[in-house]
């Protein structure tokens, strides 16, 4: 019966001990919900084809690698709005294990992300590929931008 005693106990002290962190934590996600529906509408403006949306959430300095190399972002802006206009664009782009880091300041995040992704040229043609994307996102005026962004594609292990 003590046996029982100690750890009804020990269970009741644990409670009490991680109760804070648990606390703590839901405050955190309220206190960094701006960030995380920056997050959501850059993903969404992407995969809907929302140049002005997606766009606006980099910051005017952004850098951005992709193919093997930084890239103008104002040719990359251009390329997206003729391509949607030419009745190319995003069919699919699915983001799975989010993680996100907030740095101490509170105004610079790191948000990586594995990316399953199809785009649909105006000509037909089709590009399917399984990417790891990391971006940068800083608090800039009281807004959310993304000041660096890193997409690597995965290669397929059939390659």
């Amino acid at each position: 019966m003590k046996l029982f005693a100690f750890i009804g106990k020990a269970v009741s002290c644990l409670f009490l001990v991680m109760l804070p962190f648990a606390v703590c934590a839901e405050h955190h996600g309220d206190e960094h919900a701006d960030l995380y529906a920056a997050i959501a509408a850059f993903d969404e403006s992407y995969s809907t084809n929302d140049p002005d949306t997606y766009f606006g959430l980099y910051a005017e300095n952004a850098t951005v690698y992709f193919f093997g190399a930084r890239q103008d972002m104002a040719e990359y802006q251009q390329f997206w709005k003729e391509m949607i206009g030419a009745g190319g664009g995003v069919d699919k782009n699915e983001v799975s294990d989010l993680v996100v880091q907030i740095m101490p300041s509170g105004d610079v995040a790191v948000a990586t992300s594995f990316i399953d992704n199809r785009t649909r040229y105006p000509d037909g043609e089709i590009s399917e590929a399984r990417a790891f994307e990391t971006d940068v996102w800083q608090k800039i005026d009281g807004e959310w931008k993304i000041i660096s962004l890193h997409y690597s594609e995965i290669p397929d292990a059939t390659d």
